[in-house]
């Protein structure tokens, strides 16, 4: 299904993020990154990544003294996280080497823990990834991220922050820009371009998916529907149910009832909501 994750960054070790397998192009905070390519994430960073249907991506890390000591052992000068996230192409062959062994140590870990259980077996295997990833994120064939998708970023981010500190109550766009600082097409924009839709759909769905976890971790029989919509900032409890069950396929009375042993984890939902919002 569609999905939006926001997330951030661990300030001691910034990742490196790429598609695992060769699959359609997914949108990292604004840019379209495309399998064979790498995004180098900035320490203390937050972000939107956008996918529109299966996707397999991977991750790796090192603190940001390792990363420097590798860095000058390896290519002979000290490396350091990005100030800003940045994407980059390695050489096709470098690139290639990275993901074999990012799916091995994968199915290693999966299949067989008990060889990596052996200290000279993950020693091995580490210095191998982290070699990969160092020839990687050095190699020549990089472009910077363009500087109005790094604004576009920090909108969002104070965006974001809006929305958490205002969680419980009713939000009109007039108000949030006001609030962030930015025109409403500017953030229309910027909603469009990192979360493919409107702010206040994105509001709403964001709004809808945090209801539903509410209700599925509360004990029904001191916890009310009403009392957990209005807490996510839902007053008019007659569409807001309507909207629940469209979304979600049951009624918000259904998750706050559903017997412990099928309490599932959240699915996925798409990106669609029977909701109006001003053009």
């Amino acid at each position: 299904m569609p999905r939006v994750i926001h997330s951030t960054v661990s300030a001691e070790r910034p990742p490196i993020f790429f598609l695992a397998t060769d699959q359609a192009a997914v949108l990292h905070s604004g840019m379209n990154v495309s399998f064979g390519e790498i995004v180098a994430v900035s320490a203390g960073s937050t972000h939107h990544h956008r996918s529109w249907g299966p996707c397999h991506w991977a991750t790796m890390s090192l603190t940001q003294e390792d990363l420097a000591d590798v860095g000058h052992a390896l290519v002979g000068r000290d490396l350091s996280a990005p100030t800003s996230t940045r994407p980059l192409r390695p050489a096709p062959p470098l690139m290639a080497r990275l993901l074999k062994l990012h799916a091995a140590a994968g199915q290693l870990a999966e299949a067989a823990p008990h060889v990596l259980a052996h200290p000279e077996v993950a020693q091995s295997l580490e210095q191998a990834l982290v070699h990969a990833m160092i020839v990687c994120l050095t190699d020549d064939a990089s472009f910077e991220m363009r500087s109005c998708t790094r604004q576009h970023a920090t909108i969002l981010t104070r965006f974001e922050e809006f929305l958490a500190e205002n969680q419980d109550r009713p939000l009109y766009l007039g108000e949030i820009c006001t609030a962030i600082g930015v025109m409403e097409r500017t953030l229309r924009r910027c909603c469009h371009e990192h979360l493919g839709m409107g702010p206040l759909l994105y509001l709403c769905l964001r709004r809808m998916h945090l209801t539903r976890r509410a209700l599925i971790s509360a004990v029904p029989e001191t916890t009310t529907v009403a009392t957990v919509a209005m807490d996510h900032g839902f007053w008019e409890l007659g569409r807001f149910s309507g909207e629940y069950k469209a979304l979600f396929g049951e009624l918000p009375s259904a998750s706050l009832h559903r017997p412990p042993g099928k309490r599932k984890a959240l699915q996925s939902c798409p990106l669609a909501l029977p909701v109006s919002e001003t053009a």
